[in-house]
């Protein structure tokens, strides 16, 4: 039986979303009516459609009676993730090859590596580039010759703007094909601790150097569980990729199979077959509360309470934080993953992966069973089962349904925590989200005096010159999306950590984000209103009294006097350089967090 919580949280989700979605659902009609409008070009424009195709593409297409599939890429070389899906086309031609189906390159779309632009100025354009994303999606499919969306994109603001955009087409099918994680480098711990041995100076920079080079060692996504690997654990509990999909190494035969099996899949689901399932039907009320059970369960990347209201938003669905504290309340913490623990993605799918999760939640009635996914029928527990290679042909087998070990997965009656770790946080400052999978219950409520930072490098300088021996709450704000898009605030996790591991009270608070990478530090993040939107926060000053209690969900300075006084004004300036003047018209359009923090939604 499901869970009262989640029906409870799904009637509320569509009945609030009820304009909205039928206005969304309307525009997809009014798309299905007209069909694959190649039907309706004149020979001019057919004939600049596939003028390079081969002669046997060309022949398929010119019947009108065969599918054609976009092929939208995030393929480039400086990200590990992406750098296998250089061979991706030729691997979805080949499989299509035996059917009667085209598949043309699209588009490729910018991907912008979250870990090269940590701390530098280029990370002021990560956030935005989700939107840049899903309107370059929107901009190869206006096209309007194409039958089926096949989607490569792995990484932080890549999945959700490729999902973005594709939503807008949403009476086309589409499908989710990721590359896999590079296989098992350094320890986690090994890691962390050379990271916050550099931060005290007492290891050189060749040192750290090298520990990151074992870590990020080859191809693939990166192995810890942050955005980028919460981006296909949601694609695949949301159906829009094959079972146990995500997280098969790349450059493998099992990977190659998968590729070839998921376009093969979406010929299934076109507008031309019996069991027509565009991504409006799979993308609903239910799948989104399943992808927000499936964060919760996983102790996934915070950056998807922005990403899946977003998301949810380009289907004319209304989430927000609220729904997600509720779901949170009563799904419980099944996974302990790094940076919530010391295993990796690899060691994750290893010890059950994906069909495990899901087989626990569908049995303890967290998750919607009776969705529509890529696979057309069964629902998700057709999801509970994992792929394998017997006499060099793909197959599947029932997924496991105990863990292998209980240190990595645990089944829903022996958790590791009865909450999903991520609470909202209200109170006189706003309101904030906190994730606290990571978080030991004894640091999960904090009173102390705020210190207030513009800048991650200012606290990186009063640390090193030694004036943060204290308990404190790091209070760094304007650095919400209007200020300056947002940035992820990854260079302040060492310093922090390193002054808890001292004995000090310490926590965050702030406008900004702190991405899959947030931690054993409590942080308040996504706080809204934001500094530059007249949000509390621009009233604070140093001294100033706060609490941050994870435990009752409250943010509060404790002298609500302080609450009189003028903002202070940002005295960021930098708005020029790595391309930053391009994005002022967004920055002055974007919504806030809580509203998914873009710029046209």
């Amino acid at each position: 039986m499901l869970h009262p919580t989640l029906q409870k949280v799904t009637t509320r989700i569509r009945r609030r979303s009820q304009p909205t979605r039928l206005a969304y659902i309307e525009k997809v009609s009014h798309a299905k009516r007209h069909g694959a409008s190649r039907h309706h070009l004149s020979c001019g424009n057919i004939a600049h459609s596939y003028a390079g195709c081969s002669r046997h593409e060309k022949s398929l297409l010119a019947l009108e009676r065969d599918a054609n599939f976009a092929i939208i890429s995030a393929y480039n070389e400086i990200l590990s993730a992406h750098q296998p899906y250089v061979k991706y086309p030729q691997l979805i031609k080949e499989a299509l090859q035996e059917l009667p189906a085209v598949a043309q390159f699209a588009a490729g779309v910018p991907a912008m590596c979250d870990g090269v632009t940590q701390g530098q100025d280029g990370m002021e354009l990560s956030l935005f580039s989700r939107d840049v994303i899903a309107m370059s999606t929107a901009i190869a499919l206006s096209h309007n010759i194409f039958d089926g969306i096949i989607c490569l994109g792995i990484c932080d603001k890549i999945v959700p703007g490729l999902l973005i955009g594709a939503l807008a087409f949403g009476h086309l099918p589409a499908v989710f094909i990721p590359a896999g994680p590079m296989p098992s480098g350094l320890a986690n711990a090994e890691k962390v601790k050379v990271r916050q041995l550099y931060a005290e100076g007492k290891v050189d920079r060749a040192a750290l150097l090298l520990v990151e080079k074992q870590s990020y060692h080859s191809a693939g996504t990166c192995t810890f569980y942050g955005t980028a690997n919460s981006n296909q654990m949601l694609m695949e509990i949301m159906g829009l990729q094959l079972p146990s999909s995500s997280f098969v190494h790349p450059g493998t035969a099992l990977r190659d199979q998968l590729t070839q099996a998921s376009v093969r899949q979406l010929v299934n689901l076109t507008a031309m077959q019996n069991s027509y399932t565009p991504l409006a039907d799979i993308i609903d009320e239910k799948t989104l509360v399943n992808g927000i059970v499936g964060l919760l369960a996983t102790g996934g990347s915070s950056n998807h309470t922005i990403h899946l209201i977003a998301i949810a938003k380009a289907a004319g669905i209304i989430i927000d934080w609220q729904d997600m504290a509720d779901l949170s309340a009563v799904v419980p913490l099944l996974c302990r993953i790094y940076p919530n623990g010391e295993a990796d993605i690899n060691h994750f799918h290893a010890a059950g992966g994906m069909g495990l999760l899901i087989h626990e939640l569908l049995q303890a009635g967290l998750l919607h069973g009776d969705v529509k996914t890529i696979l057309a029928e069964g629902g998700l527990l057709a999801y509970c089962q994992e792929a394998f290679i017997q006499n060099d042909k793909l197959t599947w087998r029932p997924a496991r349904k105990t863990t292998l070990d209980d240190a990595i997965i645990r089944p829903v009656k022996n958790p590791f925590s009865e909450h999903g770790g991520l609470t909202l946080l209200s109170g006189n400052l706003g309101r904030s989200v906190i994730k606290v999978s990571a978080v030991k219950p004894e640091h999960r409520r904090i009173e102390a005096a705020a210190l207030i930072f513009h800048h991650q490098d200012e606290l990186q300088q009063r640390f090193d010159d030694g004036q943060l021996n204290q308990d404190f709450i790091a209070v760094l704000r304007f650095q919400g999306p209007k200020a300056n898009g947002m940035p992820e605030l990854h260079k302040l996790t060492p310093v922090l950590g390193v002054l808890q591991d001292r004995g000090f009270k310490v926590a965050l608070i702030t406008d900004g984000r702190m991405s899959g990478a947030s931690g054993k530090i409590p942080a308040a993040i996504h706080l809204s209103p934001e500094a530059l939107d007249a949000g509390p926060i621009a009233k604070l000053k140093d001294g100033d009294k706060i609490i941050l209690d994870a435990n009752a969900g409250r943010l509060n300075v404790m002298d609500e006097a302080v609450l009189l006084r003028a903002a202070v004004e940002s005295n960021n300036s930098n708005t020029q350089g790595v391309g930053r003047e391009l994005f002022a018209g967004m920055r002055a359009q974007v919504s806030s967090a809580e509203e998914g923090a873009s710029f046209f939604l």
